[in-house]
């Protein structure tokens, strides 16, 4: 009887062990597969987080060892007249050019949602400015709007209007800089086109028969259906405003004249720092000043402000979200 019970134990617990071993299989397996994407992660962003997050507690030159000085580079921020100056450029452009991306994008695709010829042709005429290397569309305009020899001062000359100087005024280098920035939104305009085209169209032909104008229609239908969509332009023309570099440091090396062939140029931020965003400044702590501790510490606050500004605005995208859901199902 007890040989019996043994034969039976040992036969239960062998299908047992061959379900944790293909368990084990599986998941060495899946491991595998997710190694190259965990490895990529670890070492080109977990890594570099982490390092920077250390040395914004140190005075670090690159050359020298980092030398622990704790809070200092944070505290010296608030003393950094030209860290206030790149804080308030950013904050223009995350409020200014958040605002007018997403305004212009929507209106463009409006406009081409509308059409009834030429759909293809005007969308993709709209589309293809965004495919433009950032560096040639500053230089692009700034040869437009080149002061006393770009088209565009000959064109405001011929109504007796005197343009201003553009790239090397300060009142008037990041409006200039946000006109760049609106000419290759054309991607964002995609994606708010294909949120207009999916919307129901009995809800217009309903709203139609009740007698709502186009406009109303529009404003009651339209825009509360694409609304997660305009969010989410929202989210990302923000993280685009607070990364903007490469407009900027083009634009002013253009404009100062002083860049050699290479592009580089001593007058970063010009002209007068109105084109000094946040992210030119480190930079030029970093590799120009060669502080590498307080650009960590510039970088690390970046961060955080990108992070909690996209996790604000995720949530309240969710919220909106939830009640036009519960509203729909009521």
């Amino acid at each position: 009887m007890t040989a019996t019970l043994e034969r039976v134990g040992a036969v239960r617990a062998a299908p047992a062990k061959g379900r944790s071993r293909a368990r084990a299989r599986h998941r060495l397996t899946v491991l595998a597969f997710l190694a190259p994407a965990i490895t990529g992660f670890a070492v080109f962003f977990a890594y570099p987080l982490i390092a920077t997050v250390g040395f914004s507690f140190t005075d670090y030159d690159l050359i020298n060892p980092p030398v622990w000085i704790g809070f200092e580079n944070y505290t010296y921020m608030f003393a950094d007249k030209l860290f206030l100056t790149a804080v308030y450029n950013t904050l223009w452009f995350v409020v200014v050019l958040t605002i007018a991306r997403v305004v212009f994008a929507l209106g463009v695709a409006s406009v081409i949602a509308r059409l009834k010829s030429g759909v293809g042709l005007v969308r993709t005429l709209c589309y293809l400015p965004s495919l433009a290397p950032p560096v040639a569309a500053v230089l692009s305009f700034f040869l437009v709007m080149r002061p006393n020899e770009g088209p565009l001062d000959a064109f405001l000359g011929w109504f007796g209007v005197e343009s201003p100087l553009w790239f090397a005024d300060p009142a008037w280098a990041k409006p200039g800089i946000a006109a760049v920035m609106l000419w290759v939104s054309g991607d964002l305009m995609i994606i708010i086109l294909a949120a207009i085209l999916d919307v129901p169209q009995e809800q217009y032909e309903a709203a139609e028969l009740d007698g709502a104008g186009a406009a109303r229609r529009w404003w009651h239908i339209t825009l509360p259906t694409i609304s997660p969509v305009l969010m989410f332009g929202v989210v990302n023309s923000v993280i685009v405003s607070l990364q903007l570099f490469t407009q900027a440091v083009v634009a002013g090396s253009a404009a100062s004249g002083a860049a050699d062939i290479t592009g580089a140029t001593r007058y970063l931020g010009f002209p007068e720092n109105s084109t000094l965003t946040f992210p030119v400044w480190l930079y030029t702590q970093g590799f120009r000043y060669f502080d590498m501790g307080y650009a960590s510490a510039m970088a690390t606050v970046l961060f955080v402000v990108s992070f909690a500004a996209t996790a604000l605005l995720v949530q309240r995208m969710r919220k909106a979200t939830h009640q036009e859901e519960g509203s729909a199902g009521a």
